[in-house]
């Protein structure tokens, strides 16, 4: 029997894609089988159908039951000898998925990096070692004629990988449609399989069509999965097909030429075009296109804190709190081969070659250091650049560049000024500071932990900070792989699922955008055309144009052009200029209202100090009631059907085309689904696995999270949102920052130079570390530890269909806070600015952890600032226009003093903290 099953094996690894498989050893026991099988995911794709045929098909329980494991046989069919054996000790489908996939990526690492500083090879060459698709002929001809004036260790591996791939046509399979069942789905088999060309979507077509998960013991399925659909023949599939990556169209407006303008339109809606070449010829290091090319790199490799376990370029590691673009494997590896490339006495750029002395007697250290940089991408969050600094660049080529073989009017100045021309350290990578290690030893860099960093998720999930926890705290990972969908058929950027996100046209000029939603099948849909924007219509301030996105100031305040409008802060200025009276009477609130807190809850859920305020904001009087907004029972009016439950839902509206209630209508459901985990605690101090298992207990929300013992007994606390909670953990469950202990009972000024208010009788708690560089968020009272954003927005932009809330911004938010070590909190400010707090959660955060929530708040400041599509994407966060940030930093150590009365991070324990010793460990 096992002799018959490696002659099927052997036949089945003729049909499949990828290179190393393995299967499984000869075990009686299944709890034993289950035991091995944790250890072998990675190494095999799961596009390798015909191996997971034979793998499920023999699995106990599926065939008959025998003495051993029939799938033995399977693992034969493994190319790897990893492959092989891991298989021979694994015991689960899944296992195998890992393994496979860890062999892949090792492969991809090893093959791209051949690619040196040529991005756009890598890219292509990165297609091909994607594990949730198999590469197509047009990928691996790209490949072929991108690559080959490159590097041709570059094209030997990749052939490697992919020779062993044979071309068939789905049509090939016809005949498993006359195994299905049911007659309507024989007639859509056949057409899915005429008309479409790659095996996932002939896959996700069937199983929507027939309605039926692709089981091995359903006849259809058995046939289609042994005979594995390959990619199409490549006269039935053009070289180079027409596929869009929209998050990098996103970026052509911001070239400054026309020529780059094309070109990134063209590389953009054309994936495989050569216009790539051209490119990167002409716009790449081009100093005119800089905003155009930084654009581009955030979409390819968004900055991220962090750089560890890199082999060659050991002075990276250790860097918890430093941006890094490109920190992994692949470009470790790809630095070391430049090296060698360099040490041939000629490095090769896409638009001249630099003729350089022996570099292994000449500054090694620094040539290894440069290597290391262009490849590591060590980023400035005020820039997003990865270029070396121009003294650096001039000193390393005047002594080690080859003058003899310099051409004509070459010199280290004129070639620096081309490939380094900033000399800024705020802008450029200083490489002194990479020609020793770290200063932080191992120990300290647990502080700072980067779950996401390298990423663990297969290519078509995001990775995010796990901050909900989990029930199973024995199998609890500090992140969380959710699907989600790339911007079109050639990006990798994702996107989570449900999101809404803003894509440019495919045919429109710039400005001109369309609305799609992230489906479950992981592609965009329903999209909907938007109006364009004239973003070639200027502003005109005090008689001079200002471009559209561009930033300025007007008196105090913060301004910005959007398509010929001008849209400015509303905070009240206090000018050089303004009398004794004016300044008697300034009160830093907005029409300088006094500062008595009489609060009235206006029609956008948002607790206002007085009537004052919130009419000069714009509310009629019928448009507010006086008191807190979460003192009123939205429920009161019993604004539900009688089969549908009230649920008070309090929330801030930043749109004000749409009723935005403060209240949801919820039936009992039916059944919960068990992944959908996110703890919340009820008003017993019980703890539910959702919000839907709560429902079903019929039990009330006390907030979300798990339930804490700081928590239980009542314990007022004043939010920054001038809104009172029950609790620490009321505020938090809303990302509302706490301002100080007790009911909300002043207000704060928005002006460093406005008078005393009536804070000055306000104990506000101690700061959380001592020797900290506190903020203090306008209308708030206390000073804290916290890095703050000031986001101007569009409120235009806001006014969508569905009402869009504070916390939904903040969500969005909360998935670019890659340390869990940090958080995110904010409000609407009375003057109507979007403040964004990036806070440490430990108890006592460590100066550490207070530089990295810095450098988070630095980097979502820039992207803002930038308009990066990472952000601009996201429907809601496309009103933003421009930031302004205030930056918490640590001049000594220190810890929290002993207090009665614990600040607000003390406060926030949730799952980090409960988890703080397993996050250390992992």
């Amino acid at each position: 029997m096992h002799r018959h099953i490696r002659v099927e094996l052997k036949r089945v690894a003729t049909v499949q894609f990828f290179a190393p498989v393995l299967q499984l050893a000869t075990i009686k026991s299944e709890s034993r089988l289950k035991h091995l099988l944790q250890r072998l995911p990675g190494y095999c794709p799961e596009s390798m159908n015909e191996l997971w045929m034979c793998i499920n098909s023999t699995l106990p329980g599926v065939s008959r039951k025998s003495d051993s494991w029939v799938g033995l046989g399977c693992c034969e069919l493994a190319i790897s000898a990893d492959c092989r054996r891991e298989c021979r000790q694994a015991s689960s489908k899944n296992d195998i998925t890992k393994v496979c996939k860890k062999v892949t990526e090792v492969m991809g690492s090893t093959c791209c990096s051949y690619a040196g500083r040529h991005t756009t090879c890598r890219e292509y060459c990165q297609a091909i070692f994607r594990t949730d698709s198999t590469p197509t002929v047009s990928q691996i001809n790209a490949v072929k004629e991108y690559c080959q004036s490159h590097s041709t260790q570059l094209l030997n591996c990749v052939s490697n990988f992919t020779k062993s791939y044979p071309i068939r046509s789905p049509i090939d399979s016809l005949y498993c449609c006359d195994r299905a069942e049911a007659p309507h789905c024989q007639v859509a088999c056949r057409r899915i399989l005429r008309t479409m060309s790659t095996e996932h979507e002939i896959m996700e077509s069937l199983i929507e069509e027939c309605g039926s998960k692709p089981l091995p013991q359903e006849p259809m399925w058995q046939c289609f999965l042994g005979s594995a659909h390959p990619p199409s023949p490549p006269e039935e599939e053009p070289p180079h097909p027409a596929k869009m990556d929209c998050a990098k169209l996103h970026c052509c407006s911001k070239a400054n030429t026309s020529l780059c303008r094309d070109m990134c339109q063209e590389i953009s809606i054309n994936w495989g075009s050569q216009t790539w070449q051209d490119f990167d010829q002409l716009c790449e290091y081009n100093p005119v296109e800089t905003e155009l090319i930084n654009c581009l790199a955030d979409v390819r490799e968004p900055c991220q804190l962090g750089c560890k376990d890199l082999s060659y370029c050991t002075n990276f590691n250790n860097r918890p709190t430093e941006l890094f673009r490109s920190c992994n494997v692949q470009s470790d590896q790809g630095a070391m081969n430049d090296i060698k490339l360099w040490s041939n006495g000629t490095i090769k750029m896409p638009f001249m070659n630099i003729p350089v002395l022996d570099i292994r007697k000449c500054l090694p250290d620094m040539w290894k250091a440069v290597a290391c940089s262009l490849q590591i991408k060590p980023c400035h969050s005020k820039s997003r650049g990865s270029v070396i600094c121009k003294s650096d660049c001039v000193d390393i080529l005047t002594q080690c560049g080859d003058r003899k073989r310099f051409h004509e009017g070459q010199t280290p100045e004129r070639i620096c000024e081309l490939l380094s021309p900033v000399d800024d350290p705020e802008r450029c990578i200083p490489l002194h500071r990479y020609l020793t290690p770290s200063s932080l030893g191992n120990n300290v860099v647990e502080e700072v932990i980067h779950p996401c960093n390298p990423n663990p998720c297969p290519s078509n999930h995001l990775c995010q900070v796990n901050r909900k926890g989990c029930l199973d705290e024995l199998n609890c990972q500090p992140y969380i792989c959710a699907p989600g969908c790339k911007l079109g058929e050639a990006s990798e950027f994702l996107v989570q699922q449900e999101a809404r996100i803003q894509v440019p046209t495919r045919t429109g000029p710039a400005g001109c955008y369309e609305v799609c939603s992230c489906g479950p099948s992981g592609r965009l849909e329903n999209c909907v055309e938007m109006p364009c924007v004239d973003i070639n219509k200027p502003c005109i301030v005090g008689g001079k144009q200002k471009s559209h996105g561009s930033t300025f100031r007007i008196e105090c305040h913060t301004c910005s052009c959007y398509a010929g409008d001008t849209i400015c802060s509303t905070r009240d200025c206090l000018g050089f200029e303004s009398s004794k009276e004016d300044r008697r009477h300034f009160t830093g609130l907005p029409c300088s209202c006094p500062d008595r807190f009489v609060p009235v809850c206006a029609s956008n859920g948002r607790t206002y100090p007085s009537a004052c305020v919130a009419r000069c904001l714009g509310f009629n009087d019928h448009q507010f009631v006086f008191g807190l907004c979460r003192v009123c029972n939205p429920c009161a009016s019993k604004p539900c059907q009688r089969n549908q439950r009230c649920v008070p839902k309090y929330r801030v509206c930043l749109s004000d085309s749409s009723n935005c209630p403060q209240y949801e209508c919820v039936g009992r459901p039916a059944a919960c689904d068990k992944n959908n985990v996110e703890p919340v605690c009820d008003t017993d101090g019980l703890v539910h696995p959702s919000l839907c298992h709560l429902q079903q207990a019929g039990k009330i929300l006390a907030y979300m999270g798990h339930c804490q013992d700081a928590c239980r007994k009542h314990q007022p606390v004043c939010g920054h949102n001038g809104e009172t909670y029950n609790t620490v953990c009321h505020a938090y469950s809303e990302r509302v920052a706490v301002d100080y202990m007790g009911p909300c009972h002043a207000v704060g000024a928005l002006s460093d130079v406005a008078p005393d208010s009536a804070c000055s009788v306000i104990p506000c708690p101690p700061l959380s570390s001592a020797g900290c560089q506190p903020v203090i968020p306008p209308g708030a009272c206390c000073p804290i530890c916290a890095s703050m954003l000031g986001i101007l927005w569009n409120k235009e932009l806001m006014n969508t269909n569905q009402p869009v809330t504070v916390y939904d911004v903040l969500q969005i938010l909360q998935l670019h806070v890659s340390v869990p070590q940090c958080d995110i909190f904010g409000y609407l400010s009375i003057d109507h600015k979007l403040v964004v707090l990036i806070a440490p959660v430990e108890q006592q955060p460590t100066p550490l952890q207070i530089e990295a929530c810095s450098k988070e708040a630095e980097k979502i400041d820039s992207l803002i600032n930038y308009a990066s599509p990472t952000l601009v994407s996201h429907v809601p966060l496309s009103a933003f226009l421009s930031s302004e940030i205030k930056a918490s930093s640590i001049q000594s150590s220190g810890v929290c003093p002993p207090s009665p009365l614990p600040p607000l991070m003390c406060f926030i324990v949730g799952f980090l903290v409960a988890a703080a010793p397993v996050l250390h460990q992992l």
